[in-house]
């Protein structure tokens, strides 16, 4: 299980194969392992050592010394779930953090859509949640929201989450918070292969297949995935087609150059509400994002310069309801965004148990919207175009982060932002902890952190509630976080305690009787996160995380109450997990009246047999109970499903 800055979970004979399997935390004894995207540290506690690798900090920092909250989800544990997409995987997993469904495959866009991330009651689909892949932000250069389809699971090594505000080192877009994932690469002389490949209820297909090489310097990933599903409801089909590829090249220990390309392609539908089925409500988006990177690593300094370069084609067809008297539109949706960045930084050492970073950025960010005008009897185009928005923006940004280690007990961290806007202003983000290593592997931190959002296109200048004159949504994150490790490392748990502060937050309401953006919303969440981890024995290990989110001004898609347990057996060539999810409080809709909440209970089961060192077969099922509840206020989700499949490996 992910706990607050640790991993954990991994038996005697994972632990010596690598850094798939586990991680280490602020306060491990001697032989736990901290895990990241380029190396594994052996913690000793004899001999500690200044630094880890935590990828999400843009420096070589050891986690123990980070002030801030940190969840990380391990390859192992992504590949026991068995799932395509990592977002149900990280809603189970890290606390705080919930994530909307609609059906059993496929979130979607535009009405009717899924796939909505909740930090602490800061949401994504309003851009205050951002998602990375390798450092790089990742969301539509129109919306400002991430498009959670994107992000399968073939993609990451690991998941980084940090549970608070990163507007610091990230600027705009990581308001609530940060998922970084870390993309697969190996580390040592070889070629692997492993392909995956399940059906089950709904017709509900999955497949990828990645292949892996390293060879003296050069290595590479390539992976390839189809999934589709017939869906529960009529109109809940989903496609979805997926490619990655990455390049590598170490020219020495010390430095090294990559370069990744990953489209995805998905085809979804809105049925619409229960009450009120929506008809020819379909989608066609495609998201692709390319990036190169050239970094450095020394003894005492280390740093990289990125380029990166997102992209998103989107076709839709909003649909009609003939139980309201509708008809089919006249039009299509189109539009067509990008975003575009440069990073630099470079960390130094500049004295014992010091680390000064600082680094630039650049973002280019925007792109086109339009309605095709279309014949309603067959479909099709008639050459008319009504323009809806065609926005560039720019966003340029230099940070410093200075961390001092004092002797073995205390660590300082504090950083600025300064973050220029072409259409908004400049921004100043700062940001301080203080992190205390005390005996017994106690950790104690404490920080301060403000976050920010600036106001997306689609707010300024689409639709008829755009203002042109919005300025940036604000908030301040105060937390206090405690954490300790036993039985020499079997036991691990942590709680923490946060209050959230936000001004300025763009609501729509009605000025002059015409609806209209306004910086006039606030948000005043509190709340306490905990989770446990327990290997009993070589077989047994129990995992479990809680949530409390006490939010003055509701959201949707944020629960009162998370809750989730799992314990897990192995023996052999078997394995065999369970685990519940409890969900209390959860606002499905705040508005229009009335509020509506559900509160459910999920059971899951997972089973796998190794039947030889390359072919395994497993089955998983979810919602065993078959409780009927829904996430999205008028889509019921599916009761009891089942997939099962085999993977290989070699």
């Amino acid at each position: 299980m992910a706990m607050a800055s640790f991993c954990f979970g991994a038996d005697a004979e994972n632990v010596a194969a690598g850094p798939a399997y586990a991680c280490g935390m602020a306060g491990a004894g001697r032989n736990d392992m901290e895990e990241s995207g380029e190396r594994t540290v052996v913690i000793d506690e004899k001999k500690p050592i200044e630094e880890a690798v935590v990828t999400g900090t843009r420096n070589e920092t050891d986690i123990r010394h980070l002030p801030f909250t940190v969840s990380v989800i391990g390859r192992s544990q992504i590949e026991q779930s068995h799932e395509v997409s990592l977002l149900p995987i990280l809603s189970e997993q890290v606390p705080g953090l919930f994530v909307t469904q609609r059906a059993m495959m496929g979130y979607g866009v535009s009405e009717g859509a899924a796939g909505g991330i909740s930090m602490r009651g800061l949401s994504g689909g309003s851009g205050r949640m951002m998602v990375l892949i390798d450092g790089h932000p990742q969301y539509m250069g129109l919306m400002g929201h991430p498009i959670s389809d994107a992000y399968q699971s073939f993609l990451a090594e690991r998941v980084e989450v940090l549970r608070g505000p990163a507007s610091m080192l990230y600027g705009s877009n990581a308001m609530g918070g940060v998922i970084n994932i870390v993309t697969r690469k190996m580390d040592s002389d070889g070629v692997r292969t492993n392909a995956h490949v399940g059906y089950g209820s709904y017709n509900t297909l999955e497949t990828e297949v990645t292949n892996m090489v390293h060879k003296k310097g050069f290595s590479s990933v390539v992976s390839a995935s189809y999934n589709r599903s017939d869906g529960h409801r009529d109109d809940t089909g989903f496609e979805q087609y997926g490619g990655y590829a990455r390049l590598g090249y170490e020219f020495s220990d010390s430095w090294d150059v990559s370069a990744d390309v990953n489209v995805t392609h998905f085809n979804a539908s809105n049925p619409g509400t229960a009450a009120s089925p929506v008809i020819d409500a379909g989608q066609r988006i495609t998201r692709g994002m390319t990036s190169a990177r050239l970094s450095n690593s020394y003894e005492k300094t280390s740093g990289a310069l990125s380029f990166f370069y997102n992209w998103g084609n989107h076709y839709i067809n909003d649909g009609y309801e003939p139980s309201k008297g509708e008809t089919p539109l006249d039009y299509r949706y189109r539009s067509l965004d990008d975003m575009m960045g440069i990073s630099l930084y470079q960390s130094v050492q500049m004295f014992k148990g010091n680390r000064l970073t600082a680094g630039v950025d650049w973002y280019r960010i925007g792109g086109r919207a339009w309605n095709d005008m279309v014949d309603t009897a067959s479909g099709e185009p008639n050459g008319e175009i009504e323009s809806i928005a065609d926005v560039v923006q720019h966003e340029i940004a230099a940070y410093l982060d200075f961390r001092q280690n004092f002797g073995r007990w205390l660590t300082l961290d504090a950083g600025v932002r300064m973050d220029h806007h072409s259409r908004v202003g400049t921004e100043w983000v700062p940001q301080a902890g203080l992190s205390f290593h005390l005996p017994h592997s106690i950790e104690l931190k404490l920080s301060a952190a403000k976050g920010f959002r600036y106001p997306t296109v689609r707010e300024m200048y689409m639709f008829p509630p755009q203002n042109d004159g919005l300025q940036p949504e604000r908030m301040w994150n105060y937390e206090l976080a405690f954490s300790q490790t036993l039985l020499n490392g079997a036991l691990r748990y942590g709680v923490n305690v946060f209050y959230i502060d936000a001004d300025n937050i763009i609501m729509t309401t009605r000025v002059d009787g015409r609806p209209r953006n306004v910086n006039s919303g606030k948000l005043d969440n509190a709340g306490v996160e905990l989770e446990a981890a327990y290997r009993i024995s070589g077989n047994w290990s129990v995992d479990a995380n809680y949530s409390y989110l006490n939010m003055k001004y509701p959201v949707a898609g944020a629960p009162e109450h998370k809750a989730y347990a799992s314990a897990s057996f192995t023996e052999g060539r078997w394995r065999i997990s369970t685990g519940l999810q409890y969900i209390n409080g959860l606002y499905t809709a705040v508005s229009p009246d009335p509020v509506r909440k559900e509160n459910f209970l999920l059971w899951n089961l997972r089973a796998s047999v190794r039947l030889t060192d390359w072919l395994s077969f497993f089955v998983k099922g979810d919602n065993l109970l078959a409780r009927q509840y829904e996430i999205n206020a008028g889509f019921p989700m599916p009761g009891a499903t089942f997939v099962g499949g085999f993977d290989i490996s070699f």
